[in-house]
């Protein structure tokens, strides 16, 4: 072969190299592309018929994952008006609203009334709502004088015990707006439309936002027992989700993130971070923490685990590891096909497990009997799979992810307490989800905190089935003269079994 021809096909085989590299970048961009677009128009479930998995389609584009486009930043509140000096003042309370009147009378009259006159009376008013409409609460305490000996001080009932001296909202007020807030996701500025418009109540959305600071406040001895049950178990479930929050240092909003942690069949709690660092994790989760920590595959949760003073152990979400599997289904349908209905074996194990109401020792001994024998199958699969395809296809990550993921994948296998995937916790992120799509930001860190207070309370009365009005309505009415020793009384859980000893005693 002559040196000019040993050039020519030394450039040939570079092009062909070149090419083939570049086949495979358009082909890795087309399924990113495909993916999108199924993510954009498509179903999102995950479940399959039997006939997609049994048939061996045509190979097509498989689309990857790529992170959806940033929604534009939020404007900033305008600034409140200043009202003129001209303009009349309007009543703290409307007066067309209806009156509910409750008289306290003294101990010493009731115990002998004729031994008293009556000369005059105290009117104490808050602002009330119940479902539908406002109202005008007002206590009558009248005031009375010795027939007998008028040198004795006059005596009156005292004003019971509040959240606040002189308030204005009455506790089913604050109730109501906690609910339609952080329960039926309605922003503050919202109910200040509604109240004005078809109530007639001009309640500027500033106000309402220091009446939940309020009810935050109170709420924290709550707040605080609620998170102490969630992890008094050794086993809690973790995530998180990103919040957006106005951060008066800078022009644009900032990020914080809203992190939750539930544990299965008990209440879930929330926690405030302007970070989703390693740091941020250890405020999440209490120093003498020590047991199983569920989560996904976030590095920052094996930072923590090895910075940790006390063992922790990572369990892995099987969720998670069949949801790249599902996406890489149209790509591979055959060898995705196959793992997917291992991991449906494995689901429908626990799908008996749950009806039976299996006990933590129950399930270990099945899913060692069952599942255990699926799951190193599945394994040997995975590794004989993992060299035949591209790092960067779909079936590539899918396979990377759930062996770099496996010690905490089969980690369920050992601890009947432990949970297949993290499906609680995601399930408890959902309403907070809803609801930054219709407030889309919150005020600042602090109102990301009292936000994180609140949501703990109404979820955990929904993951028990409980009204959150009716639950919040008795809390807040009682805590103010609640001792700290008896707040456990006041917890979702210890209101549950109070109100089900109650029924009890009535039938």
């Amino acid at each position: 072969m002559t040196p000019r021809e040993a050039e020519l096909t030394s450039q040939l085989v570079a092009a062909l190299s070149a090419l083939e590299s570049v086949q495979r970048e358009n082909e890795i961009l087309r399924q990113k592309v495909a993916l999108l677009v199924r993510r954009i128009f498509g179903s999102s479930s995950e479940k399959l018929s039997p006939s997609q998995l049994e048939l061996a389609l045509a190979l097509v584009g498989e689309p990857e994952f790529i992170a959806p486009p940033e929604p534009p930043l939020p404007a900033r509140a305008p600034e409140p008006r200043v009202a003129s000096t001209h303009e009349p003042r309007k009543p703290r309370i409307p007066d067309h609203l209806p009156i509910v009147e409750q008289v306290l009378e003294p101990a010493e009259v009731v115990a002998n009334p004729g031994a008293w006159r009556r000369i005059g009376e105290e009117v104490s008013e808050q602002l009330d709502y119940e479902p539908g409409r406002f109202l005008r609460r007002r206590l009558v305490r009248p005031r009375y004088v010795r027939r007998d000996d008028r040198e004795t001080a006059p005596v009156i009932a005292p004003l019971p015990a509040r959240l606040q001296e002189r308030s204005l909202p009455a506790v089913g007020l604050l109730a109501y707006i906690i609910v339609a807030k952080f329960c039926d996701h309605i922003p503050l500025f919202r109910q200040s439309r509604i109240f004005a418009t078809r109530h007639g109540v001009d309640l500027p959305r500033q106000t309402l936002c220091r009446w939940l600071e309020l009810a935050a406040g109170w709420l924290e001895p709550v707040y605080k027992r609620i998170r102490t049950g969630v992890m008094g178990g050794g086993y809690v479930q973790v995530d998180e989700t990103p919040v957006e929050y106005l951060d008066p240092g800078r022009v644009r909003t900032g990020q914080g993130y809203l992190w939750t942690c539930a544990r299965p069949g008990g209440d879930v709690v929330f926690h405030w971070e302007i970070s989703r660092g390693a740091k941020c994790i250890s405020n999440v989760l209490p120093v003498d923490f020590r047991g199983t920590v569920q989560c996904d595959g976030y590095v920052a949760y094996e930072t923590f685990a090895r910075r940790h003073p006390h063992p922790i152990t990572l369990a892995g979400c099987w969720a998670h590891a069949r949801r790249k599997f599902h996406e890489a289904m149209k790509r591979s349908p055959r060898q995705a096909g196959w793992i997917m209905r291992q991991i449906q074996a494995l689901y429908r194990v626990e799908a008996r497990l749950r009806e039976t109401k299996a006990g933590p020792r129950l399930r270990e001994a099945v899913r060692a009997s069952e599942s255990r024998m699926i799951v190193e199958r599945l394994r040997r699969v995975l590794l004989r799979l993992k060299p035949a395809h591209l790092p960067k296809s779909a079936l590539g990550k899918a396979i990377s992810y759930a062996l770099g993921e496996w010690d905490g994948l089969v980690v369920y296998l050992a601890d009947g307490r432990v949970e297949i995937d993290n499906n609680t916790v995601e399930n408890a992120i959902r309403p907070t989800a809803i609801g930054k799509k219709n407030w889309l930001f919150v005020g600042d860190e602090e109102a990301g905190e009292r936000g994180a207070i609140l949501y703990t309370v109404v979820e955990s009365c929904r993951r028990r089935g409980i009204d959150p009005y009716e639950y919040l309505r008795y809390v807040l009415e009682r805590i103010p003269t609640t001792l700290d020793k008896d707040l456990d009384s006041l917890t979702p859980s210890g209101w549950t079994a109070a109100r089900t000893k109650r029924q009890q005693l009535a039938a």
